[in-house]
């Protein structure tokens, strides 16, 4: 899919029909895939009644924690029922978006392949983890037994969230640096609430480690570097600091992937998309966790991760064959992202137009080298903003790259990224230094001179 203007993205946020029809596909977790609207269809003519919304879940844990939230945020009466070898949830239409927006934010959804299989009569059973365990062990740098897989990268996330025994507790989280937004979402939602620090510097950072110190919290999120601003905090500090609290330390990866940061040297958790930089195709979701060996919290962390994979969110084998077969060219085939990302850096930020470029290599640089893989580089996902809000429109439209959400694919991706994740909150993320302006490109394999070419021509209109 794409959305190539920046009138198309806004009318895709304001929902307007004349972008939305057009639209054939989109990120799963946003927009329902073809083939999985098809295999609603077929459940709701099959269990739907007059007034319902139907959506269908890969697994009955799933639905029945769904049904429980939709209940209790709807106020409403929600049916399930088995379907296939799957569970489908009957909504009241009035709660439908409530049950979306659990699907989004939690990314327990029912994979294209399998609704296609589905539909064709040919639902397999069994799973490949063994293999993905083992080839992602790896790439982690750890044991095959200390990974988890997941079918979606959001997925893998509220399943640790849901693992630690401080939730459990009743305990708060802390987010440490602005977050990629549903990262955040969740442990607003699903958790006992969530202490958000958007920098790490400062006298509120300096607090922020005195209460880990104290245990205050039931873990600390963060990502290296984060997402969109590609800041990276001194993990060692804070890990520090989490070691001497008891309070697990969940690291996110996913902005440069593991071939880029070595982070299990002090994450307990290291949680990954798979659908981005490791994927590399932008053809399969997928999430992994890697918990660390010698973890204080590893034992009760492994276990109910092996319970929320198998029963809530597993992977269905044709989406784990696929991305065996794309796992077969990482990490090599990063070496010309990550140049291309470091050459396009170095072109924006020497550009008059340009007010701000966020990239690894430019900023909190000193704190990414500690964590950088011994052959990893600075990444290929950047975000820039102009010095005059008004011109990017016009130099994002005469931008000749793809455009849409999501990143890691093979292609260079650019979007409006805080139009797309932050439309209903578009203060709120200006004030936390995240522009609506901003553009995030994540650089794919594309020869250098052609890349750097389109972006200068782009950039006339700066």
């Amino acid at each position: 899919m794409c959305l190539p203007t920046w009138k198309a993205v806004l009318g895709y946020e304001e929902g307007r029909d004349k972008v939305i029809r057009r639209m054939r596909i989109g990120y799963p977790r946003f927009f329902r895939h073809p083939l999985v609207d098809r295999l609603t269809t077929a459940a709701s003519e099959e269990i739907g009644g007059e007034g319902d919304a139907v959506l269908v879940f890969p697994s009955k844990l799933a639905a029945q924690r769904a049904q429980r939230w939709i209940e209790r945020r709807g106020e409403v009466a929600v049916r399930s029922v088995g379907f296939h070898g799957m569970q489908a949830l009957a909504v009241p239409i009035k709660a439908k978006q409530v049950a979306i927006d659990y699907q989004r934010f939690t990314g327990e959804l029912v994979s294209s392949r399998q609704a296609e299989d589905f539909l064709n009569g040919t639902v397999r059973s069994g799973d490949k983890n063994h293999l993905l365990q083992r080839r992602l062990g790896k790439i982690a740098g750890v044991e095959p037994k200390q990974v988890t897989v997941f079918n979606s990268g959001m997925a893998a996330i509220t399943a640790v969230l849901r693992s630690l025994p401080g939730v459990k507790e009743g305990r708060k989280t802390l987010q440490i640096e602005f977050p990629y937004v549903d990262a955040l979402k969740i442990q607003e939602l699903f958790g006992n609430g969530v202490v958000f620090l958007n920098q790490a510097s400062g006298e509120s950072f300096d607090e922020a480690l005195s209460r880990i110190r104290k245990g205050e919290f039931a873990a600390v999120f963060t990502e290296a570097p984060s997402n969109p601003l590609l800041r990276t905090i001194d993990l060692p500090q804070v890990a520090a600091a989490c070691a001497d609290g008891g309070v697990p330390l969940i690291v996110d990866d996913s902005a440069v992937g593991p071939s880029n940061v070595s982070v299990i040297r002090w994450a307990d958790v290291v949680t990954t998309s798979l659908t981005k930089w490791l994927s590399g195709a932008g053809d399969v979701m997928a999430g992994m966790v890697a918990v660390r060996e010698d973890s204080p919290f590893a034992g009760p962390l492994l276990e109910g991760l092996a319970e929320e994979s198998a029963a809530s969110s597993p992977l269905y084998i044709g989406d784990a064959e696929v991305l065996l077969s794309n796992l077969k060219g990482y990490p090599a085939r990063m070496a010309m992202p990550n140049a291309n990302g470091l050459a396009l850096a170095q072109l924006l930020a020497g550009h008059p137009g340009v007010a701000d470029v966020w990239h690894p290599s430019l900023i909190t640089r000193e704190n990414y080298d500690k964590i950088k893989a011994p052959r990893g580089g600075y990444g290929p996902l950047l975000s820039f903003a102009l010095k005059n809000p008004r011109k990017a429109p016009k130099v994002f439209d005469s931008l000749q790259v793809c455009k849409g959400p999501s990143f890691g694919t093979p292609f260079t991706l650019a979007c409006p990224y805080t139009l797309l994740a932050h439309f209903h909150e578009l203060d709120w993320a200006d004030a936390c230094g995240v522009p609506s302006h901003l553009i995030r490109v994540s650089c794919g394999s594309e020869e250098t001179d052609g890349l750097l070419a389109r972006f200068s021509a782009a950039l006339e209109h700066a």
